[in-house]
């Protein structure tokens, strides 16, 4: 595969911020567990795969306290991350997304470093993220690229059609 660059999106590029979601295999729940102040957590497989797809979140390039990063193989942007600042000391990765061709081949991690080094710019903590607890892959990945999980909420999804899922939160430190 031909090599990555990871840019910051500006205007000359404000299209890309709105690169689609592709479909990801759901396959299990991820079960974190807290004892005595230390994560842990299980993988509990769901009874039949089934392939989903997040809905396209509308974004734009001159949104206040928001950084785009975009993955780009030649000049076609194949991945990208969403960093928004919040009050405390962490940026938010509001969203990281790659085309389903570059994926598990490096493109993922390499945005992630282009948000850690954000993060050491701003003078901020770390960066951190929200994962459902049925995206398997995804909470794979940010432990892969080595982000800890420092939360988790089981209530944020009541009184909606995905009441049956959970918030996992994942920390990675500068």
């Amino acid at each position: 595969m031909e090599e990555i660059a990871v840019v910051r999106i500006g205007p000359e590029r404000a299209a890309d911020v709105n690169l689609p979601n592709e479909p990801f295999t759901q396959s299990g729940r991820f079960v974190p567990e807290l004892h005595e102040g230390v994560w842990s957590y299980r993988i509990d497989p769901l009874p039949e795969k089934q392939e989903i797809r997040f809905p396209d979140c509308p974004y734009d390039v001159e949104e206040e306290d928001t950084v785009f990063f975009g993955a780009y193989r030649k000049d076609t942007c194949v991945g990208l991350a969403v960093l928004r600042k919040q009050l405390f000391r962490y940026l938010y990765l509001d969203d990281l997304k790659v085309c389903k061709a570059y994926r598990g081949a490096g493109t993922g991690s390499l945005l992630i470093r282009a948000c850690l080094e954000e993060a050491k710019r701003q003078g901020m903590q770390g960066v951190y993220t929200i994962a459902q607890d049925d995206n398997v892959p995804a909470c794979r990945f940010y432990l892969k690229c080595g982000f800890a999980v420092g939360g988790f909420d089981n209530r944020s999804y009541r009184g909606t059609k995905q009441e049956q899922k959970a918030d996992v939160f994942f920390y990675l430190d500068c």
